[in-house]
């Protein structure tokens, strides 16, 4: 690894990620205990692969993975269409798999939308500068090109992963220096078609959604069916107070009454056997590695690292807000992980490329820090 590169490196944010997979590997283990530790062993293995992932990514400049993008766009969108034909896991057609390796299209997708549309926006501000990113029809063509990838994954439905585009979308769009005029005219079209969709909507297309809405706004509206996962949530994290149950001595994690409890509600896991301590200290990882992705985003050396950053962070932010917030009944159940410590093999890989690519930006981005 040439010295150049690594010596501005945000440091901070390969150790947050790296202390995240660790305690994510401590808290896998303990929920998969009543069933053999198998989902630990392959987090492991997804762990050995990803590294050279990791390392491709950061090392190869950002510029070229950006101008690569519309290939990457493509197949995604391939494999978004593909993805739909396959069979339903837990209510929705997201996983693709191919022998004995099950991936998930939309976890790569966030890579390839973001790389894409950050590489269009900086071409239209050179050309331009802000000027020409307002334009309306450029604005359609961006709309037009993030509105795909999200129809297709809700279409399997996927409302979590789909939501967490629109929020990489928005700071990506505010980042670049959109007027105020439209933020306050889709905030608008936001308010009037929430309702529309409540209403009308979900209740056709998403059914499923729509109880998860109902149990959030009523959570003893239906305790033993739809709102059972976030009661038994709530009880786990409310049963670990301040210093937990003990590790391996969790009632709600080692009786399997909370479920998915290595995916959606590791986080749950954690509370009840780790306590308000280690869970507190999670949360504090997550705001300085979102914080830090930020000043990446402010220090870039062009416009294009910039754009990329603020959407990784986008991302990253929504994850752990939402993943988190479910848990403890602040928000609607939506089945989004927590990043790199909720089990997945594909919400790991994908994570893990986003953190090189942001390395990758604050590497080369010298020039910006020291002409200020």
């Amino acid at each position: 690894m040439k010295r150049k590169l690594t010596k501005n490196f945000e440091w901070s944010i390969l150790i947050c990620t790296i202390l995240l997979i660790i305690i994510g590997l401590f808290a896998i283990y303990t929920a998969t205990a009543s069933y053999g530790y198998e989902e630990f062993k392959k987090q492991i293995i997804w762990i050995i692969i990803s590294i050279p992932f990791f390392i491709l990514f950061m090392l190869v400049d950002y510029e070229t993975w950006a101008r690569m993008s519309a290939i990457f766009y493509a197949i995604s969108i391939i494999l978004l269409l593909l993805v739909l034909f396959s069979k339903a896991k837990y209510g929705a057609t997201s996983w693709l798999t191919i022998g004995k390796i099950s991936i998930q299209p939309a976890e790569f997708t966030k890579i390839s939308v973001i790389l894409f549309i950050a590489f269009i926006m900086s071409k239209m501000k050179k050309k331009g500068g802000e000027k020409e990113i307002n334009r309306p029809t450029r604005i359609l063509l961006l709309i037009l090109i993030f509105a795909i990838p999200i129809g297709l994954i809700l279409k399997q439905p996927d409302i979590g992963t789909a939501t967490a585009f629109v929020v990489a979308f928005v700071l990506m769009l505010f980042n670049s220096g959109i007027y105020k005029r439209y933020i306050f005219t889709a905030l608008a079209i936001v308010v009037i078609a929430l309702p529309l969709a409540y209403f009308y909507i979900l209740p056709k297309y998403a059914p499923h959604a729509k109880t998860r809405i109902d149990v959030f706004l009523n959570p003893d509206l239906d305790p033993r069916g739809a709102g059972y996962n976030i009661t038994q949530s709530k009880l786990a994290i409310g049963a670990g107070e301040l210093f937990g149950m003990g590790y391996l001595k969790g009632n709600q994690t080692q009786l399997g009454f909370l479920y998915p409890k290595s995916t959606d509600f590791i986080f749950s896991v954690i509370g009840e056997e780790m306590g308000f301590i280690v869970a507190s200290i999670i949360i504090i990882i997550y705001v300085v590695l979102i914080t830090k992705s930020i000043y990446v985003a402010k220090t870039a050396k062009d416009d294009l690292g910039s754009i990329i950053a603020i959407g990784i962070a986008g991302i990253f932010l929504f994850h752990m807000t939402e993943n988190i917030g479910m848990t403890i009944g602040l928000l609607p159940i939506t089945g989004v992980p927590l990043p790199f410590v909720s089990y997945g093999g594909s919400s790991l890989l994908s994570n893990l490329i986003m953190i090189a690519i942001l390395l990758n930006i604050s590497g080369r981005r010298q020039k910006a820090m020291f002409t200020e």
